[in-house]
């Protein structure tokens, strides 16, 4: 059954989306290479940001995004005082945004569009840098 388009929950969910903040951009050149912080990044259509080995690939994951408040309950999860996006291996560490509700639509970061495809679950060297089970 549809939602009542006068309803309170149904404004809520077409309502626009609060504005968040870039905090961190972080470009590696290669696969294995650790993550280097930089000020800004130049996304490029349907390639990614440029200088990030993910740019050369094309494809459904161009560029990772994290909240900050995700890296928070992470650092929580496993007991320490915080969790560098260095760490993660992401690209962008946003803050004030629910990335989640971000998922299968358009968005903006500066002059770039992106669109959120899914998810981006850790890789096989969170298990190196944080230990097994993670």
């Amino acid at each position: 059954m549809p939602l009542n388009p006068q309803s309170s929950l149904a404004r809520l969910m077409i309502a626009p989306v609060k504005p968040g903040e870039v905090v961190w951009i972080g470009l590696r050149e290669t696969r294995s290479m650790l993550l280097r912080e930089v000020a800004s990044a130049v996304a490029v259509t349907d390639e990614g940001l440029a200088g990030d080995h993910y740019s050369r690939k094309g494809g459904n994951r161009q560029v990772t995004l994290i909240q900050a408040e995700s890296l928070r309950a992470i650092a929580s999860h496993l007991g320490l005082d915080e969790v560098s996006p260095l760490d993660l291996r992401r690209n962008i560490v946003t803050a004030g945004i629910n990335l989640h509700a971000l998922k299968d639509r358009r968005f903006r970061i500066g002059d770039a569009v992106l669109e959120a495809s899914g998810e981006c679950h850790p890789c096989s060297r969170m298990k190196e840098t944080f230990g097994a089970g993670c």
